[in-house]
């Protein structure tokens, strides 16, 4: 099965000439480069010479495939593979003094929404602190732009996970202004992508049912009215390259992801694809924190045009600086000494638009 077939629509055309004369030269890092996103930009990125590439996970065996390809088709180019894990605040201080980098490419995460409804703690320390550390040392190391690899799940989330990245959101963008109004001394530009589901990326639907056809079905959809966005990997890592490169800081930009897919409608196609016959669909039932349809923008948000007819500016409400830096140090220390209940209530009163759905934190809400 092309995973292209599966995509109700043409494919998205980037022209990438003014991001290459960016990139042309210069020192990039780039977290969770093992990562469907991350390894993509990866490769994107190699195309346009950079002087070195820094590429940071904490998956050793997925990164040391990302080492061995590098060797083979950019043998010319610099590439530090370095096994770490993004909270642990030294070492990565240590690698932002040896390196310095130009551009930073943030695509760290843990991702996988009923994992985090188990583990708050985990979404808080890795996908928040995590973020934090990261953004805080590329202003101290004065990188020029800091883009965020975010996703649609932000928006009025119903789960840890997306929560989790909406206050992501909320740290760089304050951390932004705060850059720019000069209470905060720096260079660096903060820059947000968000977009939907990736189609093939590692833990998506399409390798799930691949798995189940081959092995006769059945193929497992949770709800027959589960909709949701797609988009193809290399066309989500070039709308990130030149939103992260065209912006001047301080903006989340929403990729214009065409219409939404059934589900059901894409494991039929894949089981028409196949040729395989007999197989059947057997609904499941929604998962924790699962949602029927995910929103690129929430009701209070707006979206303004851009440079691409694809790639559009959400207009969000401001957060000041300090007041986020006090809730971020709670949550992160609620992180470690509280309950998952406690830790979840903390995360509802810095988005009070977080209501969660079939999950244990529903009385929270109430």
């Amino acid at each position: 099965v092309d995973i292209e077939d599966l995509l109700p629509r043409d494919k998205i055309e980037i022209d990438l000439k003014a991001v290459e004369e960016l990139l042309t030269g210069k020192s990039i890092l780039i977290t969770g480069a093992a990562g469907s996103i991350g390894s993509e930009i990866v490769r994107q990125i190699a195309k346009f010479t950079p002087q070195k590439l820094i590429l940071i996970d904490q998956a050793e065996t997925p990164l040391h495939d990302i080492r061995l390809m590098m060797a083979r088709k950019w043998p010319d180019i610099e590439a530090e593979t370095i096994v770490s894990d993004i909270c642990m605040k030294e070492r990565m201080e240590e690698i932002f003094g040896i390196y310095r980098p130009d551009y930073v490419f943030h695509a760290a995460a843990y991702k996988h929404v009923p994992m985090m409804e188990n583990n708050p703690g985990e979404s808080v320390r890795n996908n928040v602190e995590g973020t934090r550390i990261i953004a805080d040392l590329a202003v101290k190391y004065r990188a020029k732009k800091f883009v965020m690899v975010s996703t649609d799940k932000a928006v009025n989330p119903t789960n840890v996970m997306g929560c989790s990245k909406r206050i992501c959101e909320i740290y760089v963008q304050s951390l932004d202004k705060a850059v720019k109004d000069g209470k905060v001394e720096g260079v660096t530009q903060f820059v947000t992508t968000r977009f939907g589901n990736v189609l093939g990326s590692n833990g998506s639907v399409i390798p799930l049912f691949k798995e189940q056809i081959k092995q006769g079905g059945p193929i497992t959809v949770t709800h027959p009215d589960i909709i949701r966005f797609f988009m193809l990997i290399p066309e989500a890592c070039k709308l990130v390259l030149e939103a992260g490169t065209m912006g001047n800081g301080g903006e989340i930009f929403v990729f214009d992801m065409g219409k939404p897919v059934k589900i059901v409608d894409l494991a039929r196609r894949m089981i028409q694809l196949s040729g395989a016959k007999n197989v059947e669909i057997k609904f499941t039932g929604l998962r924790d924190g699962e949602k029927l349809y995910e929103e690129v923008l929430n009701e209070e948000e707006t979206t303004k045009p851009t440079f691409h007819p694809k790639i559009k500016i959400a207009q969000v409400r401001e957060y000041d600086y300090a007041d986020v830096c006090r809730q971020v140090d709670e949550l992160v220390a609620s992180s470690v000494e509280e309950d998952d209940m406690e830790i979840v209530k903390r995360m509802k009163e810095m988005v009070p638009e977080f209501k969660s759905k079939h999950s244990v934190y529903e009385v929270l809400d109430k």
